[in-house]
């Protein structure tokens, strides 16, 4: 019972260093309108420092990858975590919109820690045939965030204007790094054998995308993202100004789709014992494509709103099926070198969200059809990959 709950305090806390990026990212989502107009720009220049938050995510997990791997997995974290603390302060006092882009790039260095960290650790204390369920255990707690946070960012909005926002994470970010002071236990001594060279650490991240188990479950996970991510972007233009939606219903819709993701990544929890990782994927890379065929034609006939959110709240709820087996079985052939495993994965992820966020900016047209399109390229990708890389699998096992 008391390895039980240590387990559990384990799983939390790492659960929570990975909501720590999709907090940064929908806490202040209600907040673009706010943001445009105080610092005298427009809704499609903040949304770059959406686009900054991604590039910071995905490049940054490339340098803690080695990091954790040589010197263990909680002072890097401690070290991010304090990054991000200072960020979030000086993002307080911005007076433009490129100075809010910078200093979301420098927070998404210190969020992107926990990201690698928590995956990491997942691969070093549990079994291959545990580390699926133990994603989706995560993906529960990670999936709270998009529920709450939207909310707090309209609350924290409307009680201290936009920069009540950044002192909130804060706020939240200092209570994690004491979590991870006091909390979490060190998974993986330093290792002396590893070099941080950039010729070793390449090489390293060469062997690591080579194998191609890791490749394709990468893709495929990195397409599910993408998804998502496009989503992320696009959302508050499609809801509030679209569908005239307030900041606050916008935070309540956007938890419902948090709500998806959370549904099926327990779901997937159940069905795991009884089905493969990859006879899910299969079944929900069809539910994908399905949606991702209907919603751009839903857009081009200007269907009701609540058909469209529907479609997104389908093709957004297989992130929790998809997500959470590719990870774990992307991670699979790896032990010494998890840490750069990780990192590649989750950057690897991020740059898909960034290609997919950018663009959505890029072809922005006053209409949900960018967003549409996008979101409907990643899915029909995600279904051709998925049958690639089911193949690849069996073919390892």
């Amino acid at each position: 019972m008391q390895y039980k709950r240590k387990e559990f305090i384990v799983v939390l806390t790492l659960g929570l260093l990975t909501a720590l990026g999709p907090f940064s990212i929908d806490m202040y989502l209600p907040a673009f309108p706010t943001l445009a107009l105080a610092l005298n720009s427009s809704i499609e220049h903040i949304q770059l420092s959406l686009t900054s938050f991604f590039i910071g995510i995905s490049f940054g997990q490339l340098i803690y990858g080695p990091i954790t791997d040589r010197f263990g997995r909680k002072k890097p974290l401690i070290f991010g975590l304090a990054i991000y603390v200072l960020a979030s302060l000086g993002s307080l006092w911005v007076h433009n919109a490129e100075q809010l882009i910078a200093l979301r790039f420098i927070q998404a260095l210190g969020a992107c820690a926990g990201m690698v960290v928590s995956r990491a650790m997942v691969r070093d204390i549990f079994p291959l045939t545990e580390s699926a369920k133990v994603f989706s255990m995560l993906m529960l707690v990670m999936g709270i965030a998009p529920i709450v946070a939207p909310t707090v960012g309209g609350f924290m909005l409307k009680l201290g204007g936009w920069q009540a926002i950044f002192l909130t994470l804060a706020v939240i970010s200092f209570s994690m790094l004491l979590m991870t002071f006091f909390v979490l236990p060190e998974s993986k001594a330093a290792d002396s054998s590893i070099q941080l060279k950039l010729s070793s650490v390449i090489k390293e991240y060469g062997e690591v995308i080579q194998n191609s188990i890791f490749l394709k479950f990468s893709v495929l996970g990195s397409l599910v993202s993408a998804g998502l991510f496009s989503y992320i972007a696009g959302s508050p233009f499609l809801a509030m100004k679209i569908y005239k939606i307030s900041a606050e219903n916008y935070g309540l819709l956007f938890g419902l789709n948090a709500i998806g993701i959370i549904g099926g990544s327990q779901v997937n929890r159940l069905l795991l014992k009884r089905f493969e990782s990859i006879q899910i994927i299969k079944s929900m890379a069809i539910v994908m494509i399905i949606c991702a065929i209907l919603l751009p034609v839903s857009a081009y006939f200007n269907a009701h709103m609540t058909v469209v959110l529907t479609i997104l709240f389908c093709f957004i709820s297989c992130y929790g099926f998809i997500n959470p087996n590719a990870s774990a079985i992307a991670l699979s052939p790896f032990s010494k070198n998890a840490g750069f495993a990780s990192a590649l994965l989750g950057s690897l992820q991020m740059l898909f969200g960034v290609l997919a966020s950018a663009c959505i900016s890029f072809f922005h047209n006053g209409t949900a059809m960018p967003m549409m399109f996008i979101i409907s390229v990643c899915g029909v990708c995600v279904f051709f990959v998925s049958r690639i890389a089911v193949k690849e699998q069996i073919k390892f096992a």
